[in-house]
């Protein structure tokens, strides 16, 4: 009997020490992260700007030293753009205009990044509440989220087999919306990289403008904000004509004026590097340029970039995508 009795208690010990709970699988998988020398990962991205959808396929390469590069290559339009951090700074690439930007920037250590595995582990351990639940072989962490830009994204979930491997991650509004989705199709944490395959000239080399590039010379029609601050009224539009292209310039005056410029795309003859003190931002189907006080893009062959004194990033950003639309009349 005693027998019986010692071997229920060990089994009772045996369960408890191996019970998976939230602050388990939090350790495990931050060590699984930050032991990594190197890693590679891919997915498919989906954006959400009310009805708009955007979708990319993601591809993460990480290297000990903190090299990261990124490629998102948006599937409506087959265009790549990269951000690339390695010895030398932060970039943005856009292969098809034969330009990079460079940032002197913390990215990615400054906010959220829902395909960055150190950014996941970042939040985890920013987040003395995440929510924990075991079920269906998967375990799943909610926790908050930092998108300085986008103060509607509150939090996430991370979801991840019982063996750690990450499956999927989903940022949600205020309104327990999804505005982000993150499917993970393959982590491999013990790849090979080729030698200087964190070097700007090395990636660019491996891309053809001309494959991607998508040349507008006319502005046939401006695109006109859909949402502007209260107040706030187009004053004066002007077009000019350019080199290779045409330019308009919209002013709007009222109690948060800006100036909104429109562009056609010149592509680089030569590859070009272009400093900015700005931070990469991601604007729906493009990457950007965010600082203080403007907000810049390129898309379907036209140059956006949207400058005020007085609206702050979440206005800036707010306009930009009201102008993800058709020609519309002002």
């Amino acid at each position: 009997m005693k027998k019986i009795f010692l071997l229920f208690i060990m089994v009772l010990l045996v369960s408890g020490c191996s019970k998976v709970n939230k602050e388990s699988v939090v350790k495990n998988f931050t060590k699984k992260v930050n032991t990594a020398d190197s890693y590679f990962l891919s997915g498919d991205l989906e954006l959400r700007n009310n009805d708009e959808i955007y979708n990319y396929a993601v591809e993460v390469s990480y290297e000990k030293k903190s090299f990261y590069k990124v490629s998102l290559k948006n599937k409506s339009n087959n265009a790549t753009q990269i951000i690339l951090k390695n010895e030398d700074g932060v970039y943005i690439l856009t292969p098809s205009l034969n330009r990079s930007f460079k940032f002197q920037s913390d990215w990615p250590y400054n906010n959220s990044q829902i395909y960055l595995l150190s950014a996941l582990v970042n939040d985890m351990k920013n987040d003395s509440n995440i929510k924990f639940k075991n079920e269906n072989g998967n375990y799943t962490l909610t926790t908050k989220v930092n998108y300085p830009n986008n103060k509607d994204l509150v939090s996430q979930k991370i979801i991840m087999s019982d063996k750690l491997k990450l499956k999927k991650v989903t940022v949600y509004d205020k309104e327990n919306i999804p505005s982000m989705e993150f499917k993970i199709k393959k982590i491999d944490y013990s790849p090979s990289f080729k030698k200087n395959y964190f070097k700007l000239n090395t990636i660019m080399e491996t891309y053809s403008i001309t494959d991607e590039a998508e040349k507008t010379m006319t502005l046939e029609d401006a695109i006109y904000p859909l949402v502007l601050p209260t107040g706030t009224t187009l004053a004066n539009e002007e077009k000019i004509a350019k080199t290779n292209g045409e330019r308009v310039l919209m002013t709007f005056d009222g109690d948060k004026p800006f100036l909104l410029v429109e562009e056609t795309v010149n592509v680089e003859d030569e590859f070009t590097v272009i400093p900015t003190n700005g931070e990469p931002y991601h604007l729906m189907d493009t990457l950007g340029v965010m600082t203080d006080n403007s907000l810049s893009w390129v898309t379907n062959g036209i140059e956006y970039y949207i400058v005020s004194d007085v609206l702050n990033q979440d206005e800036l950003v707010e306009i930009a995508q009201s102008i993800y639309v058709l020609p519309t009349m002002k």
